[in-house]
Parts: structure tokens; sequence; C-alpha cells
């Protein structure tokens, strides 16, 4: 073998998988390839493998996850890199009372099942592979990160919902998430300006689920997803923060859990109100003529909006807007609706820097930076990983 180190990512979720290869070089980790499989339960699943400008298709010849990821995994084996690869990092959704990444054991393992309860949509999913991996390749050392550690400075005072006590003592409280990508925004912010990095500071990762986070002196103090990645602003497909009566009548008109789990997750947010699809650029395309989708669309800025407002209030001011996801990163129309009216806040856009998305689009005369970081999890995934695997390496 020669003096390769490969780092091996996996991003699972309830219906697909994405993995990046990294190669760890004097200039630092860099990506060799990518892939990704999508629509894991209701159909065939091809893996769609991307390396430079080449692309190609693996069929895993199943539907089913278990079957998948025991097919993915057997395929991971045959290639000629796996063998270079010296961990594997996972992006774990809910991770409670860690604050950083972990090595993953036995105990470990056993703690997460116990967390299934929490979050039905992604855990399952993410054990499941990372079992089937421990038992192909036992000797591979898996790290997970979680989502939820960024948050864990939020105070009390922002993270307690106004239910029983006994309530918080079963861990019902705001969590968070996105914070892998809030971690690796934070990290190219104070890239470009570590001053700036250290001020007050709004992310909003706008993508099929979306969040924000009000961050201060480096430190994230409030973020709009909750308990659950339901929570917060309306999303693709998730209701956000609805009125808890609403629970209760749609529970008694039909008293299943997974059925209204369904509906909030899976049937709300621009899909639900549109009626049309939880596209946001489908939506765009048919704001014109259907009215359903464009009071989806004005439902999703002036939410996003709100949160501006009220993060701006408990910062004390705002420094910096950062935009990320599939929607902060690609829709301009959408950033410079939710900045129209910010300009009490000193928020001013330039249209012309917005229409290129470039990465600052704030005009000269904004108080406030306004920058367009395209995320990257994958990448924080395999830092995070090599970070702890290089801390255990034979000195």
């Amino acid at each position: 073998m020669n003096n390769h180190r490969y780092i091996l990512t996996l991003n699972s979720g309830s219906s697909s998988i994405k993995i990046s290869l990294y190669e760890n070089t004097k200039e630092g980790l860099l990506l060799q390839l990518s892939g990704k499989a999508e629509q894991i339960g209701t159909a065939n699943v091809i893996l769609i493998i991307k390396q430079g400008n080449t692309e190609k298709k693996v069929d895993l010849h199943a539907s089913d996850f278990d079957t998948v990821i025991k097919n993915l995994t057997g395929w991971l084996g045959k290639q000629e890199w796996f063998g270079k690869v010296h961990a594997i990092g996972h992006r774990i959704v809910f991770g409670m009372k860690h604050t950083k990444a972990v090595i993953i054991t036995g105990k470990l393992l056993n703690e997460l099942t116990t967390l299934i309860e929490y979050d039905p949509d992604h855990l399952p999913a993410q054990i499941s592979i990372i079992k089937i991996l421990k038992a192909q390749y036992p000797q591979l050392p898996q790290i997970v990160c979680f989502d939820t550690a960024f948050h864990h400075t939020i105070p009390d005072v922002a993270k307690t919902f106004a239910i029983p006590k006994k309530y918080d003592k079963e861990g019902i409280r705001r969590y968070g998430f996105h914070g892998i990508s809030y971690s690796y925004l934070l990290q190219e912010l104070k890239r470009m300006n570590a001053k700036q990095a250290k001020g007050r500071i709004i992310m909003a990762h706008l993508g099929n689920g979306a969040s924000l986070a009000a961050i201060k002196d480096g430190r994230c103090i409030d973020t709009s997803m909750g308990f659950t990645p339901a929570g917060g602003i309306v999303m693709s497909t998730r209701s956000g923060d609805i009125d808890p009566g609403i629970a209760r009548f749609l529970l008694q008109k039909q008293p299943d859990t997974k059925a209204f789990n369904d509906i909030i997750n899976h049937k709300s947010g621009l899909l639900g109100i549109s009626g049309l699809s939880s596209d946001m650029q489908v939506l765009l395309l048919h704001e014109q003529n259907n009215g359903h989708a464009a009071l989806a669309i004005n439902i999703f800025c002036y939410q996003i909006k709100k949160y501006i407002g009220a993060y701006t209030a408990a910062l004390g001011g705002l420094d910096t807007l950062v935009f990320a996801g599939g929607i902060g990163e690609n829709a301009p129309q959408i950033r410079i609706r939710i900045c129209q009216g910010l300009q009490y806040a000193g928020v001013v856009i330039d249209k012309k820097k917005n229409a290129a998305n470039e990465k600052e689009i704030s005009s000269s005369e904004s108080k406030v930076k306004v920058f367009v970081i395209p995320t990257n999890e994958e990448l924080m995934i395999a830092e995070t990983t090599w970070h702890l695997y290089s801390k255990h390496l034979p000195k």
C-alpha cells in the first residue's frame, strides 16, 4: 500500500445516501469522488458516482434500505481505493447530550438506538449503515458528527419549552439541527475575516430542510429548529412551527402518530400550501399563474424575514447575514425578497451582485455584510473525522 490516506464520509437520510471520498494531502483534504443514491424504499436504487468530469451509474439491485446498504458497502469494498480508507465519518442528525464528534463504540450504538423515538425519520437508517459497516469491516474506525452539537451553547432561555418540568428531564428541549453546515459556514467566515466571525451573525441554511441560527462571539445563542427538524420556518415538506392545538385537532381526526408524522414532515410546508410541488424552483416558475404557489413562496420569505428581525433583537444588532443551502445559494429572487424591508436593520442588497450569485451581495452602503456561502457538510465531516482519527495514529 502506498502512503495515500483516505477518509470516506457517509451522509444518510431516510431515503437517500451521499458518499464522498477525500484524500489527505499537504494541501489539505481533497475530494476524489462523490456519490448519491436517492428514492430508497420507492424504486430500484441507482448510485450516481461523480469523479472529476466523469459520471457513472451503479445499480444497487434493491429498493429496501437494508439491502441497498449491504449492496452499497459490498460495492465500496471492491473499489481499489477502499483499502486506503483509514476512517469513515458519518452525519448523525440527533445527538442529544453529545457536544462533539466521537468514535463509534458498541456502547454508543446502544445509546443511539435508545434515541430512535426522538428521531424516527433519520436515526434508523443512520444506525443501520453503521452496524453493517462495522460487521463487514470491523477494523475500520467509524466516527460520528452530530448535527445538534453546534447548538449546545444555546442558553436555557432559548432552549427551554414552556411545558411541565418533568418533560425537560426526558430531554424535550430545543436542540437545533444543520449544525454541521453551520460549523462549516462559521469556519469559512473565519477564513474570510476572523474579526467578522466574532461579531453578530445570522445564518440561514435554506434547502429542503431550512433553518436559521443566531451566532454571537462564535457561539450559537438561538436557532429556529427545535426538538425535531420539523420545527421553525416553513420548509419543502415540513410544516415548521404550528399551534399545538392543531396537533390535538389532527390527532383527534386520525389518532395515528405515524400518519400525523407523515403530515407534518412529508405533506406540509411548500408542498402543503401550494398543492403543487415542494421544489422552490418549480413554484417560482408557476408563481405568476398559480396563487397557491405564490402564497407558498410569500409565506417562506415572510417567516424567514420575521426570524431575522427576532434574532437581530436577540443579538443586539446585526453585523453579518449568511445565506446557504440549495435555495439560499441558488435563488437570488428569494434572497432579495427576504431582505426587502430590512433596511432598518442595516441590510441593503446590491441587485447585480445578488443576481450573479456573488459571494458578497450587500451594497457598499449596507451596514450589514451579506454573503452567499456554499455549504459543504461532507468536507466538514471529513475534516472532523480526520482530526479525531489523527489523534489515535501510531506515533
